[in-house]
């Protein structure tokens, strides 16, 4: 009954598979190899748009590579106060621009507050010598506290945001999980929404390592820049045909939809026992594969004594994240737990 982390999940077999085929023989090194050029072609399909991809195998290092092109080093990046950038890359956004100023602004439910968003625009100009100007605006869907944007929650923020010339990135270490819950194409809540980068998160999803920088419209003009500082920063892969290689396979057949769609099953399963069972207060709405729950101390004691591994958030809440290999005897284990 492990629900600390997606991370802590298996990869799937058939990303396994994609890379052992792709283990034959000599391919051109860099991102110059067929499989890349793939993947490429593959996520323009998928995207419905011509785009650039840069290939990296951690989402702190594409969230820093991308913001590092989005926001110059006297700028400021405005995101969630809960935001990954924010809260969990130990300052990587701040050493890869070379001191842009992150703002953390509040809202519910790990969400920009559309008027704290309209307050910082006013109280953050653009054109004012002594302060940090805002240039980049950062959302991640799902967000920290495994809610999922809507089209329009993303617009709204993404067009005042542009109305100033900003740049917007979207960190998507779990988009797979927001597409399969809203039930919206990729383009709607990307590019369409206004994100001029995604970054693609398929490690929490079934594969091994393997995330995308996605650059639409004119942020493609930034690749050379891009691919300067992936290098320059030590996150160029020499084999990148390994990590293409895994996230066709993730994309083939809607497999990454598929295994999106099971995990935010299963989350759903435990937050209705943890709801309806232990009569524990659910604190976001479970748009995702997490679930934050209000324990009472001695039930949170009684479930890690049976098993049970969560993780204890930084607000005393208890965080569970179901996994596209969270198993039915997993959860069935879990309800009889909560039951007894």
């Amino acid at each position: 009954m492990n629900f600390l982390s997606d991370t802590t999940a298996p990869a799937h077999p058939q990303v396994l598979a994609a890379i052992s085929e792709a283990n034959s023989g000599y391919a051109p090194s860099y991102g110059n190899d067929a499989i890349t050029e793939a993947l490429r072609d593959q996520l323009s399909q998928v995207f419905e748009t011509e785009l650039d991809v840069v290939l990296t195998t951690s989402g702190t290092a594409s969230n820093a590579l991308a913001l590092s092109v989005l926001c110059p080093s006297h700028g400021a990046i405005l995101c969630h106060d809960e935001a990954h950038i924010h809260r969990d890359e130990r300052g990587a956004p701040e050493f890869f621009t070379g001191g842009s100023k992150l703002l953390p602004l509040a809202g519910a439910h790990a969400k920009i507050a559309f008027a704290e968003l309209q307050l910082t625009l006013n109280q953050w100009p653009q054109d004012f010598v002594h302060t940090p100007p805002p240039r980049a605006l950062s959302l991640s869907n799902l967000n920290e506290c495994g809610c999922a944007y809507s089209v329009q929650e993303l617009a709204a923020l993404t067009s005042p945001a542009k109305a100033l010339a900003m740049s917007v990135h979207l960190d998507g270490a779990r988009f797979a999980n927001a597409l399969a819950s809203s039930g919206e194409t990729p383009a709607a809540i990307s590019w369409q929404a206004g994100a001029d980068i995604l970054c693609l998160g398929a490690t929490k999803n079934g594969a091994l390592g393997a995330e995308a920088i996605l650059l639409f419209g004119k942020a493609r003009e930034k690749l050379e820049d891009l691919q300067a500082r992936q290098k320059r920063s030590g996150h160029m892969g020499p084999k990148t045909r390994y990590i293409a290689a895994q996230m066709l396979a993730w994309l083939k057949d809607d497999l990454w939809l598929e295994l999106a769609a099971q995990a935010n099953a299963s989350a759903q399963i435990i937050a209705e026992g943890l709801r309806d069972q232990a009569g524990a207060d659910i604190l976001h709405p479970v748009d995702g594969n997490e679930v934050f729950a209000r324990l009472e101390p001695k039930l949170a004691e009684k479930l890690r004594q049976a098993g049970v591994g969560f993780y204890q958030w930084p607000d005393g809440s208890a965080r569970f994240v179901a996994s596209w290999s969270t198993s039915a005897e997993e959860l069935r284990a879990f309800e009889a737990t909560i039951k007894s």
